[in-house]
């Protein structure tokens, strides 16, 4: 198969839908957070991680996200000048710090959250659950495998919990 083959590979063509979904919920999330000042976007879905996961190191946030620790510490700055996370030192070395959601943090996740399935609602109103969930779990189960093809550590960090 040469570079200008059209026909490519069913699993090439995956990951193109995967991309495309990824920017169009870009999209929704840069739209949503309009409202939003001195937050950038991503720092929402760090915040739904720590609602999600439960308190944690920013190291420990910074591999969960495949992200450098920087930009991890930039998102915790602005999510605690909003009052949207609380930070502790970490019990058994106090030079680290424990990062976990405000009550305000959560009560906008929540507000977030609203937002959120009434835009997959517009989007998906004809799916039924059945076929949401199926395509969910096939997810899910790509993921865990592409998780295990990475093959690093920190790579292997599960989100779904």
């Amino acid at each position: 198969m040469g570079f200008h083959d059209t026909d490519d590979d069913v699993r090439v063509e995956l990951m193109r839908e995967l991309k495309t979904a990824s920017q169009l919920q870009h999209a929704w999330v840069m739209q949503a957070w309009q409202d939003q000042p001195g937050l950038h976007p991503a720092a929402a879905m760090l915040l739904s991680d720590l609602a999600k996961n439960g308190e944690a190191r920013p190291s420990e946030l910074a591999k969960r996200r495949y992200v450098d620790l920087s930009v991890v510490s930039r998102q915790i700055t602005q999510l605690s000048a909003a009052g949207l996370v609380d930070r502790r030192p970490a019990p058994e070395d106090g030079r680290a710090s424990l990062v976990s959601v405000s009550e305000k943090g959560r009560a906008e996740l929540a507000r977030w959250r609203v937002n959120y399935l009434e835009f997959m609602e517009r989007a998906l109103g004809g799916w039924d659950d059945e076929r949401v969930t199926e395509l969910t779990g096939r997810l899910a189960e790509m993921n865990a495998d592409l998780r295990s093809a990475l093959g690093s550590a920190a790579c292997l960090a599960d989100t779904t919990k």
